[in-house]
């Protein structure tokens, strides 16, 4: 791919990062363009998408297939074209966007949410809730025992109303400390999550992405493009580690665990470039309605609150 000025300058294992364009696409309507309301015109992506080297053809091909696969819907204007995120579409994208924008995790208290397979659980629906309470971080403990030390019980509830099995397995929420099990726990945790994986997974994405945020932090000023291709890039990057990562609480987790250098990273180099980058959007995108709309106020709360 041939890509713009912008991204060309950058730190060179930043420059050289494969990109799909289904999957970047999906990062910048998730990123950028569902604060805004969620709907954009089909020009404006695809001058939105030209700095990552993602030609027209590209962008027309990939959002006629997220509409195919339900995430978007199109509509049409006289000539023009444009793309919004749909109600099924927004639920995806909330789902896996609390989870790289979260806030600092709340203290534990030694609890654990249990949810133990019931005998008449057929295979595929099995299958499908091992995929999904993967998903949300769950790792397996035992033959038909899925547990995760953080997840809210509304959130698996929902996760198994959605699936249809509720009334085909137990959910359990301990009191703090009040499991006791057979093997050491340090030892449990590492069979059930591959730790190791991610660990090595966070320190690629830090030697990426520290040199940029130290270059960035020496500007005196900040180049609208460049900061949209920036703060896009981080998002794309850490979200495909911090997706497979169940978030457990530092307890349980390995001294010196890279996953929480890479959140205050990202936290503030998203700080860094999130103005000018909303300058490039704001100059780049308009709606049928008009000009872009104005962030939402959850835009401004993510990773715990960012400045205007």
């Amino acid at each position: 791919m041939r890509r713009s000025t912008a991204l060309a300058h950058l730190d060179a294992p930043l420059a050289a990062l494969p990109l799909r364009a289904k999957s970047l696409l999906v990062t910048m309507f998730g990123d950028a363009i569902a604060p805004h309301g969620g709907t954009v015109w089909l020009g404006g992506l695809i001058a939105l998408a030209a700095p990552f080297g993602i030609n027209e053809r590209s962008v027309r091909t990939t959002v006629f297939r997220l509409a195919a696969e339900g995430w978007l819907e199109s509509g049409q204007v006289g000539r023009r074209s444009h793309y919004s995120i749909t109600e099924s579409g927004r639920r995806r994208f909330e789902a896996a966007f609390r989870r790289i924008y979260a806030g600092d995790t709340p203290a534990w208290r030694g609890d654990w949410c249990l949810v133990i397979e019931g005998p008449e659980l057929a295979r595929e629906r099995r299958k499908a809730l091992e995929t999904e309470l993967g998903w949300l971080g769950f790792g397996r403990f035992a033959p038909g025992v899925l547990a995760h030390p953080g997840v809210d019980d509304a959130t698996v509830s929902a996760a198994l109303q959605g699936l249809g099995v509720a009334g085909q397995v137990l959910t359990l929420r301990t009191a703090p400390g009040a499991v006791a099990f057979d093997a050491p726990l340090p030892a449990l945790v590492r069979q059930a999550w591959d730790l190791d994986r991610l660990e090595s997974d966070y320190r690629a994405f830090l030697a990426r992405f520290r040199p940029v945020l130290q270059a960035m932090q020496g500007r005196a000023d900040a180049d609208p493009e460049r900061s949209f291709v920036v703060r896009t890039l981080l998002i794309h990057e850490y979200r495909r580690v911090t997706l497979r990562d169940p978030q457990l609480p530092p307890e349980l987790l390995p001294a010196g665990w890279s996953g929480a250098a890479a959140r205050t990273l990202t936290r503030n180099l998203y700080a860094l470039t999130q103005q000018a980058a909303e300058a490039h959007l704001r100059a780049t995108l308009d709606t049928p309605d008009g000009p872009l709309p104005p962030a939402a106020a959850y835009f401004h709360e993510r990773f715990g609150g960012i400045a205007g």
